[in-house]
């Protein structure tokens, strides 16, 4: 049948225009236009710690019911991180109570605090910060209470599991304790934090509680989600950007077996049927008789960078010093680059929608539950108060992959049936197709020593889109931009220091006493992009790492005492002398096609503090480079759990390696070419690290430092120069891997 085009709002329709996804002006207040990196509400109190300053109320944190029920919450989302686990580690040590006793709930916007997006490595900075004051200050309370009861003074009492214990016997439940107190209170600027020497949870490695029905095959993500009732649904995406339907077989479709409903909105198709096979089938139907009219050409993929650089910018300088140095003896100057990069995630986004008596609860492993709420209820056109947005893990969730865009499907599906439970399942190319790519970037380096072996002079510029388009506005949501009466995404704007965008950690944390950094941010990109781990930090730090190795080499000193010998932070350079020691550094020695590099990087320049060495072996034959040994060290602040802070730097080292040598989005004129396994190389398990050995620094005391994302710029770097000691040759183009090293 054919779909008669229905008239558009001009002010919401989203224009595309050579080649490109442009923007428009949103019809949302300005108020919630205003760019929000993470998501959050206001500060309340500055002077509080972590969320605290947001979300001040300690009952938004914990509650204590009469029977001693104690429920902690966060707004930060379990990602596969083991921040769950951690999390309830903090809150446990402060509370006196076991981490079992305890209900933990996660990013639910109908029970827990707002605390934007999880990302940026910011859970332990930001919830955990939160949760050990937030949680001192109700153990003092609990205790407070307990000892008007008993008319003692409360330094007399102790906690332990839940209980307060006076000296002569008496004990009490926290619940019983707390009687009479209400938590609803603003929480005070000191807490009566635990002395860090007798902490006996925080510090130890805690078995994960996400782990077991994961490694049991049991209900862990949203995908095996199957409620009574439940309905399947898929989508139909236009086959590349702004493509136009033309005409569709619904009729035809809506009369296979098991199909419940078809949806048509615009250039929005979606199937609902009984059976999941029943749907996939309904898709490919419908998508075989679907015609649509092409919409621009996207740019030749071999010429991105220079289109790239060709781009209207605003021109942001970042960094700039300008005290006398030394007359410069050695000059050098680069070029550097890195691919349009798929998040890949292994499960293939997925979300569920019901909306009951008006209300619309949408089960997503979304990383901002309140933004993707306030998107979703603009997209509906529901109050906010309606829709309810509950995280549940995904299986393969990191940065803003299409776990929103699938949320936005199956709350357009749910409205469509009341009453009824809706799975909404990507497939693996629409995954990839539709997914907001980590941006490609393009950068210059220019860096001069002087005849001491200083480096007297730097110069870096880049360029790059945006590397957050998180749902703010429903315009960020792909299905909401398909519908007849599209809604337009907000304008893309930088993201400000320190926290960055394509611009993160492009400022050097070495003494740099003439400087200047460069942000040429390109508000409209060709392809659509969003977060990724770690955002600009992968490829800045490896410019500036691969830069510190070739000055090294030309004031022919070792390229670990070089990057000691222009850093004053003394936690910086503990990291790297540990590195550096623990690999082995001043005892390596040369073998025949092998490599060694090193790299160091304090991730944002604020969070954690990573150092890495690498071997790696060349097959000069194939090409083929092999990870012989990874050795890191880290100083992220206070340990909560040591072996989730190893998995997050293992986890790091070896996805990165994948990024650095393997990975890059194919595209061209006519779309999307990257759809499958086949077309998009990832590293296999054949390819990991041979060893990999993390050390960590503990700082007992020291405030909490993200480090989930710490370890991708360094690894990157340590890579690149490990490929140019076996090589002979400095490659600056991601990815390094390829045939062009073959000899």
């Amino acid at each position: 049948m054919t779909i008669a085009e229905q008239p558009i709002d001009p002010r919401r329709r989203a224009v595309l225009r050579a080649g490109a996804l442009l923007v428009g002006f949103s019809l949302v207040p300005a108020a919630r236009a205003e760019f929000n990196g993470m998501g959050v509400p206001p500060i309340a109190n500055p002077r509080l710690p972590g969320s605290l300053s947001r979300i001040p109320m300690l009952d938004a944190w914990i509650r204590i019911a009469p029977d001693g029920k104690t429920t902690v919450f966060t707004g930060k989302a379990e990602l596969g991180t083991g921040v769950r686990t951690a999390l309830l580690q903090v809150a446990a040590e402060q509370l006196d109570i076991a981490p079992a006793a305890i209900d933990f709930v996660t990013a639910d916007t109908g029970r827990t605090p707002n605390e934007g997006f999880t990302a940026g490595s910011h859970t332990m900075a930001d919830s955990g910060t939160a949760l050990l004051n937030a949680a001192a200050q109700v153990r003092a309370l609990v205790v407070q209470g307990a000892a008007a009861q008993w008319q003692l003074d409360a330094t007399r009492l102790t906690t332990r599991n839940g209980v307060v214990t006076a000296p002569d016997g008496r004990h009490m439940h926290y619940g019983d304790a707390v009687r009479g107190i209400d938590l609803h209170r603003q929480a005070q600027e000191k807490s009566p934090l635990k002395d860090p020497s007798k902490y006996t949870v925080i510090g130890a490695s805690l078995p994960r509680v996400d782990i077991p029905a994961k490694l049991t095959g049991g209900a862990a993500y949203v995908q095996d989600m199957r409620p009574p009732g439940m309905v399947h649904a898929r989508v139909v995406r236009p086959p590349a950007y702004g493509a136009r339907l033309l005409s569709a077989d619904t009729a035809g479709v809506a009369r296979m077996a098991g199909v419940v409903k078809v949806v048509v909105d615009g250039n929005y198709l979606a199937v609902v049927a009984r059976d999941e096979w029943q749907a996939v089938l309904a898709m490919r139907a419908l998508t075989t008789s679907a015609r649509w009219q092409a919409g621009p050409p996207l740019p030749v993929q071999e010429t991105i960078h220079t289109t790239l650089r060709a781009l209207p910018s605003q021109d942001i300088t970042i960094a700039g010093n300008r005290a006398a140095t030394g007359a410069a003896v050695t000059t050098l100057s680069h070029r550097y680059s890195k691919q349009y990069v798929l998040h890949g995630s292994i499960g293939p986004s997925c979300a569920l929608g019901h909306l009951v008596d008006g209300k619309l609860t949408v089960w997503t492993h979304t990383q901002g539950v309140y933004p993707l709420r306030a998107a979703l209820a603009e997209m509906v056109s529901m109050p906010f108060d309606a829709v309810r947005c509950i995280h549940t893990e995904g299986s393969g969730c990191y940065g803003q992959n299409g776990a929103d865009d699938v949320a936005a499907d199956a709350a357009l599906i749910a409205r469509a049936l009341p009453g009824i439970p809706v799975r909404v399942q990507l497939m693996r190319d629409q995954e990839n197709q539709w997914e907001p790519y980590a941006p490609a970037i393009s950068s210059q380096l220019s860096a001069s020593i002087d005849a001491s072996g200083k480096i007297c002079d730097w110069q870096y510029e880049l360029w790059s889109g945006s590397h957050n388009e998180r749902p703010g506005n429903a315009g960020k949501l792909i299905p909401a931009t398909l519908l007849a009466r599209p809604f337009v995404p907000s304008p893309s704007v930088p993201m400000p220091m320190p926290e960055g965008g394509g611009d993160r950690n492009a400022i050097p944390l070495y003494v740099l006493p003439k400087s200047r950094v460069v942000n040429h941010f390109l508000p409209v990109t060709p392809l659509r992009t969003s977060a990724m781990r770690s955002l600009g930090a992968h490829i800045n730090l490896f410019a500036i790492e691969s830069m510190m190795d070739e000055l090294a080499a030309a004031a022919r000193i070792d390229p670990v005492q070089f990057r000691l010998k222009h850093l004053d932070n003394e936690r910086a350079r503990a990291v790297i002398q540990s590195a550096a020691a623990r690999f082995g550094w001043d005892k390596r020695k040369a073998k025949p096609d092998h490599g060694f590099g090193f790299a160091f990087g304090q991730y944002k320049n604020i969070m954690g503090y990573v150092a890495i060495a690498v071997e790696i072996r060349l097959d000069r034959s194939t090409g083929d480079v092999r990870i012989a040994r990874v050795v890191a060290a880290v100083d992220c602040g206070q340990m909560v759990n040591p072996d989730g802070i190893r998995n997050q730097i293992e986890g790091g080292i070896l996805q990165s390696a994948s990024w650095t040598l393997y990975e890059q989005l194919q595209f061209g004129p006519q779309g999307i070419a990257s759809v499958d396994w086949a077309s998009y190389p990832i590293m296999r398990y054949s390819g990991v690290p041979d060893h990999v050995d993390v050390g960590l620094l503990d700082r007992p005391g020291t405030p909490l430092l993200g480090v989930a994302e710490a370890a991708q710029g360094p690894m990157a770097g340590a890579l690149g120069n490990a490929l140019a000691h076996v090589t002979g040759k400095r490659w600056r183009d991601l990815p390094l891997a390829g045939p062009h090293l073959k000899s």
